[in-house]
């Protein structure tokens, strides 16, 4: 054997199903089994685990492709990283998830698409065919290397977290020293939420040593889904903090230069296989790289693929946001067992207004939805409730 060759996945099936190699057996089309592939552990393949475990599809091979079982959810990273929960608090376990529903944990990512074989190649050079695809992978941040300052990019999830718990072991053994500047770049949710949280963090673990923020956005305001009264109070716990907010600038060298440590929370960025038309194959994406959906969420291209969250991009802009991602989960779910010709098809219809919950890092959190806006401690008593009861549910389902 060529070993430049890609070679098969192969395992043992679970539940009685057969035995062999994911590319071996039926062929992709064969009506007496298919093969489900879901591609990267997100939100909204969790709450489609959660479905098939209830009810599962029966002549259905159901394969999970993700780089690492446990996966974030980001509502609660804020949380995390100002030292309120800890890792494991904030994950779901979607190699629990599999054995529930009856399918198989790949721990691999995705490398490329054969879109007219239907075969998916994967970082490890193991390859994977399907006759129902279902893209769930995320985004990811592109941050720049700076010569004065550690930057930590706030995705991909995993990476953060090896970063963050080094920098704050780091940070805690060291002597007290010059007062130190933490900067954040990206005026969204995530920059504003990330920066409390990473202060308040890092003042406790070195009350004696000052430290400073800077948030920047390249934008007019922050926050602009925020309404206008949630958004003055978001500027007040900004105040409280010590941080200085510098609007219309971007993250340039020079405006990082007296920076120790750089949050780097800018848009969403489409992974490499995706801006790669050599990787992608003639799967339709936007300018960006990011797939291009129905309002069934299968690819305005290829109907076997499916795509949600942030690496879809929807008919019109829809925020990067797992509060989209939640929301597109349900009607992704009924529309892969559609796709399998098992049930009626759905259509995804975005929300106009919803609920936004921004953790202050100071026991306190900021609500918006629409044109109403408060914080206090009932906020924050409130996401905390959203999100425990969010996660517990995988929890119970696995």
């Amino acid at each position: 054997m060529d070993p430049r060759r890609p070679r098969e996945v192969a395992f043992h099936h679970q539940g009685g199903r057969s035995e062999g190699g994911l590319s071996g057996g039926n062929a992709p089309g064969s009506a007496a089994r298919k093969r489900l592939v879901l591609a990267g552990a997100g939100h909204a393949h969790a709450l489609v685990l959660r479905s098939l475990a209830r009810a599962p599809l029966p002549q259905v091979e159901l394969v999970v492709v993700a780089p690492q079982p446990l996966a974030p959810y980001s509502g609660m990273v804020p949380g995390w990283l100002d030292g309120r929960y800890a890792y494991e608090d904030i994950v779901i376990d979607f190699a629990a998830l599999c054995r529930a529903a009856g399918a198989r944990f790949v721990p691999a990512s995705l490398h490329a698409l054969d879109t007219e074989a239907r075969v998916l190649t994967l970082d490890t050079g193991e390859r994977l065919s399907a006759d129902l695809l279902s893209l769930n992978v995320g985004s990811t941040l592109r941050a720049p290397r700076l010569d004065a300052a550690e930057v930590l990019a706030l995705r991909p999830l995993p990476a953060l977290r090896r970063a963050y718990e080094a920098l704050t072991t780091r940070w805690a053994r060291e002597p007290a020293s010059a007062p130190a500047l933490v900067a954040a770049v990206g005026g969204g949710a995530a920059g504003a939420e990330c920066l409390l949280a990473v202060l308040a963090r890092l003042r406790r673990l070195h009350p004696d040593r000052p430290v400073r923020g800077l948030l920047l956005t390249r934008g007019d305001r922050l926050v602009p889904d925020l309404s206008a009264a949630a958004r003055r109070a978001l500027e007040r716990a900004l105040a409280r903090a010590d941080v200085d907010v510098k609007l219309q600038t971007d993250g340039s060298a020079a405006t990082l230069q007296s920076a120790g440590l750089v949050l780097w929370a800018t848009g969403a960025q489409a992974h490499a296989w995706q801006l790669d038309p050599a990787r992608r194959g003639a799967l339709a994406v936007d300018e960006e790289g990011f797939v291009r959906i129905d309002a069934r969420l299968r690819s305005a291209s290829h109907p076997w693929v499916f795509a949600a969250g942030d690496c879809a991009r929807w008919s019109e802009p829809l925020p990067k946001s797992g509060v989209v991602a939640v929301r597109m989960g349900p009607v992704l779910a009924q529309n892969l067992r559609s796709g399998l010709g098992q049930g009626a098809w759905r259509s995804y219809v975005p929300q106009r207004a919803h609920l936004s919950l921004l953790s202050t890092a100071d026991g306190r959190a900021i609500a918006s939805r629409g044109r109403l806006g408060g914080a206090g401690r009932w906020a924050w008593h409130w996401k905390h409730r959203i999100d425990q009861s969010f996660v517990a549910g995988f929890r119970s389902s696995s």
